[in-house]
């Protein structure tokens, strides 16, 4: 079977790039077509591959500013030519979906979501898009057409995999659509399994991934303010001055750190802290293939993957006060860490390997 991947484009390295590489050690001839390609912005992970690129790769600074074309990429998107594959699988939160097929090809999208920017965010997308009052003004318009336009081009996917019944729900929603339920894969070989060194953990909590505004790590920095227990941050990102401003001496911003460094600090923490609602959410698990349980908000990937009071505790609303309550009342020692790296393996890439050969081996 011939088969190419699409993915929107490959300038950082995230759950959306790890999903793609398992893929490809499933299908290793399999080439990947995108939008832009920075080598350097994935870490030289897909080096070697076969990528394929659109006119887009040529436009200076679409590798840092890609927000600001979103209305080529639809154009760029339908001129890749997929008729020598028998299966096109698309990894797409925008635009990847948006391929157009031969009669012949099967075209099977793993959808990360349906646009937030366009269907639930728009007006949040438009304010914050960093342009002037007067080119704020006119994009309404054009948000509106990109809108029909992601409308019919979930009309050209064949079958929809969701990455969460979360996901599930808003491909109906938006699109009508059925989806089967896929769960992008955790490589758990990278968190040494729980023992008797690491069952103890240390008094510090944890959080961790991208410094960006939905991921509300503001709440976190403002919870743990207000209680004064120590809080340790990993990760880089726009948000990280504004947090380091507005944070206390308790907590600690440690950066990009190495997995192995992740790893270790997984393992130690009293719990992983995540306020966010996410899609689906790999940094859960990361911590319960560490043995460590979670503190999530309620909502989103994140109720999929934590089992409440076995592998971690929920809070209800997203606020500092909810939060807070929630670590002040929380009892690390009332979580098993074997249930916690249990539940992880669930998620294991062995398992998401099987599945997506068991699903294409039906076409």
């Amino acid at each position: 079977m011939r088969i190419a991947f699409v993915h929107e484009y490959l300038n950082q390295f995230g759950g959306a790039e790890r999903m793609l590489l398992a893929l490809c050690a499933i299908f290793p001839d399999a080439p990947i077509y995108t939008l832009f390609y920075d080598a350097n912005a994935t870490g030289g992970v897909f080096e070697g591959r076969d990528v394929r690129t659109s006119f887009l790769q040529n436009l200076p600074f679409v590798k840092k500013h890609h927000r600001g074309f979103p209305l080529l990429m639809p154009l760029a998107v339908e001129q890749f030519d997929f008729s020598d594959f028998d299966a096109v699988i698309s990894i797409s939160a925008s635009f990847a979906k948006g391929v157009i097929t031969k009669p012949h090809t099967k075209h099977i999208c793993i959808c990360l979501t349906p646009p937030r920017f366009l269907w639930d965010d728009s007006q949040k997308f438009v304010e914050e898009f960093g342009y002037p009052k007067l080119i704020r003004n006119i994009l309404p318009p054009f948000i509106s057409y990109l809108r029909v336009w992601d409308k019919e081009a979930s009309c050209r996917v064949d079958e929809f995999w969701a990455i969460s019944d979360f996901i599930r729900q808003r491909i109906k929603k938006y699109y009508g659509r059925e989806s089967e339920l896929v769960y992008p894969p955790i490589d758990i070989s990278k968190f040494p399994k729980p023992t008797t060194y690491n069952l103890q953990p240390t008094t510090y909590f944890l959080m961790a991934g991208r410094l960006v505004a939905y991921k509300r790590f503001d709440l976190g920095v403002k919870a743990f303010n207000k209680l004064g227990f120590p809080l340790k941050i990993v990760g880089i990102g726009p948000e990280f001055k504004k947090l380091k401003r507005i944070a206390n001496d308790n907590i600690e911003f440690l950066g990009l750190v190495s997995d192995d460094r992740l790893a270790d600090l997984y393992s130690k923490t009293q719990a992983l802290i995540f306020p966010q609602e996410e899609d689906f959410g790999i940094v859960p698990l990361e911590a319960m293939a560490s043995g460590r349980p979670v503190i999530a908000f309620r909502s989103g990937g994140a109720v999929e993957t934590t089992v409440e009071n076995k592998t971690g505790a929920f809070f209800d609303e997203q606020t500092v006060d909810s939060l807070a309550y929630a670590v002040k009342n929380f009892d690390s020692s009332k979580f098993d860490s074997e249930n916690c790296r249990k539940q992880a393996e669930r998620f294991d890439v062995g398992v998401f390997k099987t599945k997506v050969f068991e699903k294409l081996s039906s076409l």
